[in-house]
């Protein structure tokens, strides 16, 4: 699925067009956003793509959806 990620002060946030849904990621597998999985504020959770922990944002990624929501 598509998602764009951008940062916001400290935080990050994802944004799906496909179901145009912007929410905070409020916990994340590993120190930083790349190669684990992270969990938004409505409970759906996404495998993120590994990149370079420098990754300029805001990006476009294709990230897995694990679990939440409807597709």
């Amino acid at each position: 699925m598509k998602v764009m990620l951008r940062k916001v002060g400290e935080k990050y946030e994802i944004y799906v067009p496909k179901k145009d849904l912007e929410e905070l990621v409020v916990e994340s597998e590993k120190e930083g956003i790349w190669g684990g999985t992270i969990k938004i504020a409505n409970g759906w959770t996404f495998a993120m793509p590994d990149m370079p922990p420098d990754t300029k944002l805001p990006i476009t990624v294709d990230a897995r959806k694990l679990s939440g929501g409807d597709d």
